[in-house]
């Protein structure tokens, strides 16, 4: 039996990697960025200069120097909306040519 906390597949996400994103909710609100990494598990992204914490690390061998690290953590796709010329917009998909495109809602226009 399934633990509840368990996830069986990855969510499909309007979101993908090299997407410039508006973060809509939270503490960075209103900040823009482009996507670094996409976590379809746990629906989130990793965009970058949004949401960043310091983490301190020790010294050891991959990383001489220890210290504060400043960097980016995950931040949850229900804060990010796509960014089409500058203007946030959802995401909406269509067939054409026998492809799936995703498409801006807000103009029509079919992105990347």
């Amino acid at each position: 039996m399934s633990r509840p906390t368990e996830k069986r597949f990855a969510p499909k996400l309007k979101i993908k990697k090299g997407d410039t994103v508006i973060v809509i909710a939270g503490e960075d609100r209103g900040k823009s960025g482009v996507v670094l990494e996409v976590l379809p598990a746990e629906n989130k992204a990793i965009v970058q200069g949004v949401r960043i914490v310091s983490r301190h690390t020790k010294p050891n061998a991959q990383e001489q120097k220890g210290g504060i690290v400043k960097k980016e953590a995950p931040i949850h796709i229900s804060n990010l909306k796509l960014s089409v010329g500058g203007n946030a917009t959802r995401v909406g998909r269509k067939v054409e040519d026998g492809k799936i495109v995703r498409i801006a809602k807000t103009t029509g226009e079919v992105i990347k």
